[in-house]
């Protein structure tokens, strides 16, 4: 069955997702979350997992790859951690073939020159080469977790382009989707106003540019 929201996310860019999520008070912007490449989109829902410190003796850094549903976006929490990665090129050639969406991780990741080479999309704080293992552990899938200071629940929506990454929290998805398709529409009218011989500031008043920023009404 075509997910139509995710069709929906993909058409529009991050900044205008996150202006509407602003609109209606929602925390959905994943701070200092980037793209290993500017070229990189994605758009997909959520599959979620939360690392830790390993134990002793340590835990593993998971197998989880073969559970991931094509079309799915690796959601990794490791805490922000910039000492370790927990993810490799080994897991991006199989999510790559796989038809998986992306990755995201709170957190890094290391051998960007194959997910470069592929156009796999990975969204993470930075890179570096040391591994994960024997450093951190799965604790648990399938659970909330935090990406840059942002909550995420399996299943919410995710949109990455060269910006960051936004999630839209699934319960209000429908809402926020419909502000950004309005913002959008009012910014290429915009556009083509000044285009046509308008002001900015004329465009923007006639088209209520400064309205759709203004936080709605709960």
């Amino acid at each position: 069955m075509t997910d139509r929201n995710i069709q929906r996310a993909s058409e529009l860019d991050t900044a205008t997702l996150s202006d509407a999520l602003d609109r209606h008070g929602l925390n959905g912007q994943c701070y200092r979350i980037k793209p290993r490449s500017t070229d990189f989109r994605m758009t997909g829902r959520a599959w979620t997992l939360l690392y830790g410190p390993a134990g002793s003796p340590a835990g593993t850094v998971g197998d989880y790859i073969d559970d991931v549903a094509p079309g799915s976006v690796v959601v990794l929490d490791n805490g922000g951690r910039d000492n370790a990665t927990v993810w490799g090129d080994i897991l991006t050639e199989i999510a790559h073939a796989k038809g998986i969406a992306g990755t995201v991780i709170d957190g890094i990741n290391r051998d960007v020159a194959l997910s470069l080479k592929l156009g796999y999309p990975i969204y993470s704080r930075d890179n570096w080469m040391r591994t994960g293992k024997d450093r951190v552990q799965v604790e648990a899938t399938g659970v909330p977790v935090n990406i840059g200071d942002v909550r995420v629940c399996p299943g919410d929506l995710l949109r990455g382009d060269a910006d960051g990454v936004v999630v839209i929290p699934k319960e209000h998805e429908d809402k926020v989707l419909a502000t950004a398709e309005e913002i959008q529409r009012a910014e290429d009218a915009i556009r083509e106003s000044v285009r046509g011989g308008m002001t900015l500031r004329e465009a923007r008043e006639k088209h209520r540019y400064h309205q759709l920023q203004t936080r709605a009404a709960q």
